[in-house]
């Protein structure tokens, strides 16, 4: 019995130590990124961050993020296409203690109104919100333990949305006949059709264990 009791403690004191190492992890640093070319799509696959989007005012894209040298980003621009990927050099260790600042782990992302061909945005246990905002072509978002939510969206081909332990809400801008719907939800409410095959544009949703609340707002 009594090696058992000092067996447990000495898990217990080496998981302690582990969380005061972490607890002394590299800061992060604030920075921002501008492409120096235009861009006509934006693709954005990261993971624990929240996405937030709002309307820039200078027809450029731009993003502010932080980092350091253990979770960081590879960003690049190819064929017009802007590409922001999560990037870690990691050990297990780093895993244990303190989770970062949520200021730390927010991506601001500014975007121009009407000039995008596409916004595809992607992320992990955390939240995806877009403001009004029209997209020439389509719009694709995703969000694995977090809710997606946006104001008046337009899109001009096609809206794909899919969550998981999330919600998903908000307006698209148009008519309800506007759109062929193909909705799949599990363990949710969903105040869509499952399916609704005229329209010109279409509007697919997929939700596992989340509702969704979408409107539809005529000009």
């Amino acid at each position: 019995m009594k090696k058992i009791i000092s067996l447990a403690l000495c898990l217990v004191l080496g998981v302690f130590a582990l969380t005061g190492c972490s607890d002394n992890s590299e800061p992060f640093a604030e920075k921002s990124y501008t492409p120096d070319t235009q861009v006509n799509a934006v693709n954005l696959d990261v993971e624990d961050r929240e996405i937030e989007v709002s309307l820039s005012q200078d027809g450029q894209v731009h993003i502010d993020y932080s980092e350091n040298s253990k979770e960081y980003y590879e960003i690049s621009v190819s064929d017009g296409v802007l590409t922001m990927t999560s990037a870690s050099d990691k050990e297990w260790t780093d895993y244990i203690g303190v989770k970062s600042s949520d200021e730390d782990r927010k991506i601001s992302l500014q975007v121009p109104d009407a000039l995008l061909e596409t916004l595809t945005l992607s992320t992990t246990n955390e939240d995806i919100s877009l403001p009004e905002l029209a997209v020439t072509g389509s719009v694709s978002l995703s969000a694995n333990g977090g809710d997606i939510s946006f104001e008046a969206l337009e899109v001009g081909s096609a809206l794909t949305l899919s969550a998981k332990n999330g919600d998903i809400s908000g307006a698209v801008m148009g008519s309800y006949d506007d759109f062929a719907i193909q909705t799949e939800i599990k363990k949710g409410e969903s105040n869509l059709p499952d399916q609704k095959d005229d329209g010109e544009k279409t509007l697919n949703v997929s939700v596992n264990n989340g509702d969704v609340d979408i409107e539809f707002v005529n000009e």
